[in-house]
């Protein structure tokens, strides 16, 4: 397996120096949120040119760190007409961007059924669900077009909420390039996270086979709610994951979330320690 980190984790600088810090710290690949990462320069869609995508391979081959995931986490259920088509158009550029840049995948959440993308009941009903199905065909279309994969990462408060749903996607896109980013924490909620075991099991059996990247974070259930950190800092066990992993995807790409700059290395330790 293959550890990384979200690359708007580290500590605030260029995106050279966090790249470089990624490196010093022994992550061999990155999560790249543009927007986040990125403040020295422009990264609107104009900006993604096929210059700037030659500048990032050279950057990140200095420190031998791949991307791993280029991340696009937009609302794609998003109510109003103009502001969806302002999102599609983005999630086009960055899956242009990442076939140029040599990323493999684009990675997204699923979204909700209002403009400030927040969760309300509405996002598990299946309305929700349709709208979404609609308006992400055709970034997937977008995605067969540059040979790109999109990876879709159901979250509990949106509208794709458990594997069931994911896998319901999966089957009505039907596309090849369309597959998941399984974040096993996501997929809790205080109502089943004693059971997380058999959650995550689950999520194993539904999307494991269409599973190209993994993140990976750590919760407690603190005050009726599910508070996630970095690996190794909470309640989880690993063994179902780490086993799925050893099993079936030996190369697949990792990346820690909730961590901080003062723990990164310690979380990449305590996977590692799961590779024997």
């Amino acid at each position: 397996m293959q550890i990384g980190i979200r690359l708007h984790d580290i500590e605030p600088g260029t995106l050279e120096q966090r790249v470089m810090r990624a490196h010093e710290q022994g992550f061999t690949c990155g999560h790249l949120a543009l927007a986040k990462t990125v403040t020295e320069h422009s990264v609107a869609n104009s900006a993604l040119t096929p210059g700037y995508a030659a500048y990032l391979r050279k950057m990140f081959a200095k420190y031998d760190v791949d991307i791993a995931v280029l991340g696009c986490y937009l609302n794609l259920a998003h109510p109003d007409p103009e502001e969806l088509r302002k999102i599609q158009e983005r999630y086009f550029a960055h899956i242009r961007f990442a076939s140029i840049l040599g990323c493999s995948v684009v990675g997204t959440e699923t979204g909700a059924p209002n403009a400030d993308y927040h969760f309300e009941p509405a996002c598990h009903t299946e309305e929700a669900l349709q709208t979404f199905i609609t308006n992400v065909r055709p970034v997937v279309a977008c995605a067969e077009k540059f040979g790109v994969i999109l990876a879709i990462e159901p979250v509990w408060s949106h509208i794709v909420y458990d594997s069931k749903q994911a896998l319901r996607v999966l089957k009505e896109i039907n596309s090849p390039n369309l597959q998941i980013i399984l974040d096993p924490v996501n997929l809790l909620s205080v109502e089943n996270s004693r059971d997380y075991e058999s959650v995550f099991t689950q999520a194993i059996r539904d999307l494991g086979e269409y599973t190209a990247v993994l993140h990976m974070k750590d919760f407690v259930v603190k005050e009726d709610r599910i508070v996630s950190g970095a690996p190794g800092t909470g309640i989880m066990k690993y063994d179902t994951i780490m086993d799925f992993v050893r099993k079936e995807k030996p190369y697949i790409q990792m990346t820690i979330e909730d961590s901080t700059p003062e723990n990164a290395v310690e979380s990449r330790e305590f996977l590692e320690s799961f590779e024997g």
